[in-house]
C-alpha cells in the first residue's frame, strides 16, 4: 500500500458494495483441529467416515505416513486402513511414495484444497471490506487490505478515507515487498522458505528511504515479527506513511495484513501510536469471523 502516491483526483472503487456491519456474532469456519468425522449413532464409525478420518490424519502438513502408523494413529485394524488406503489411492485422494512406500496427500484432496483457499480468499475480501470502512470513518484515513497471493503480495482491497486528500490505489496491483508495510508484516510472520523465495527478486530504490539490501530486510522482518506491527515510513514516497498488522488464520499463519496509509504530515509518529489499537482490533475482528 506504501507504493501509491497521492492524487488530488481519485476514483472511488466500486468492486464491493456495503456488506454487513462489522461484528463477530456472525457464523465462523471451525478450525480441523482436533477434527474426527463424527460416528454413526450405534458408536460405529462407516468405511466413509474411516476413510474421512484418514485423509483429515494427514492434515495439517501432509506428511508421509504407513499403513501401520495410520491405523494406529486412528485406532483401526491394521486390514480395514489397507483397504480404505486402496480406495483412497484409486481415486487419487492419496498417492504412495515409490521409495519408502508410505502414503501422503493425492491430487484429489489437494484440488479440493485449492478450492477451499480461493473459496476463503473471496470470503476474507467479503469479511473484510466493512471491518476497513469502519476502521477508516474511525480514523479518518484510507486504510487497505495486502494478501499473500502464491509469490506475490497484492492491493487486495482498498477504502478511501472521509479526508479530502486520498489516495489512488489500483486493487489487484502487486505491492514491493521492500516498502509496503503489509508485505513485510506478512512475510515477518511466514515461513522463512517462503520468505527467500520472495527474497529471490530485486528489490528497486525509490529513494533514500528505501531498504535495498536483503540483509537488511532480514533483520527488519525479526523485529517485525516481534512486534506484530510494520510500517513505512516514506520508503517509496517521501511524503507518505503507512502502518500495517497481520491477519492471522486458525492455524496462527498471516496470510493478509490490514494497512492504513496517509500523508506524512497527518500520520506522525503519535497518530501511528494512537492507531494500533484499533488497527489490531480491526485485524483481529476479521480473523474471528473467517476462522475461529
Amino acid at each position: 500500500m506504501a507504493d501509491h502516491h497521492p492524487e488530488s483526483h481519485t476514483r472511488r472503487m466500486s468492486f464491493f458494495s456495503w456488506q454487513k456491519p462489522c461484528n463477530i456474532s456472525n457464523t465462523k469456519i471451525n478450525s480441523h483441529k482436533n477434527m474426527n468425522v463424527t460416528k454413526t449413532k450405534n458408536g460405529n464409525s462407516s468405511s466413509a467416515e474411516k476413510a474421512l478420518n484418514i485423509l483429515l490424519a494427514f492434515t495439517p502438513d501432509n506428511n508421509e505416513m504407513g499403513t501401520t502408523e495410520l491405523s494406529e494413529k486412528l485406532g483401526l485394524h491394521k486390514s480395514t486402513t489397507s483397504r480404505l488406503i486402496k480406495l483412497l489411492v484409486g481415486t487419487n485422494f492419496l498417492q504412495q511414495n515409490p521409495l519408502n512406500k508410505k502414503y501422503l496427500l493425492g491430487g484429489s484432496a489437494l484440488r479440493i484444497g485449492h478450492a477451499t483457499t480461493r473459496s476463503l480468499d473471496s470470503k476474507l475480501i467479503a469479511v473484510a471490506h466493512p471491518c476497513l470502512a469502519e476502521l477508516s470513518q474511525l480514523l479518518g484515513e484510507s486504510v487497505a487490505m495486502e494478501m499473500l497471493s502464491g509469490t506475490n503480495v497484492v492491493l487486495a482491497l482498498h477504502v478511501e478515507g472521509p479526508s479530502h486528500i486520498r489516495f489512488n490505489f489500483e486493487q489487484g496491483e502487486q505491492v514491493p515487498i521492500n516498502v509496503a508495510a503489509g508485505a513485510k508484516v506478512i512475510l515477518s510472520q511466514s515461513d522463512p522458505k517462503l520468505v527467500e523465495i520472495f527474497l529471490e527478486q530485486k528489490f528497486r530504490k525509490f529513494n533514500e528511504n528505501t531498504i535495498v539490501s536483503k540483509d537488511e530486510y532480514r533483520k527488519l522482518l525479526k523485529e517485525i515479527k516481534k512486534t506484530g506491527i510494520a510500517y513505512d515510513k516514506g520508503e517509496r514516497y517521501l511524503n507518505t506513511h503507512a502502518m500495517a498488522t497481520p491477519i492471522y488464520n486458525m492455524e496462527g499463519q498471516t496470510k493478509a495484513a490490514v494497512v492504513i496509509a496517509g500523508p506524512a504530515y497527518r500520520l506522525t509518529d503519535s497518530f501511528l501510536e494512537s492507531a494500533i489499537k484499533p488497527l489490531r482490533e480491526t485485524a483481529d475482528k476479521i480473523s474471528k469471523l473467517l476462522f475461529r
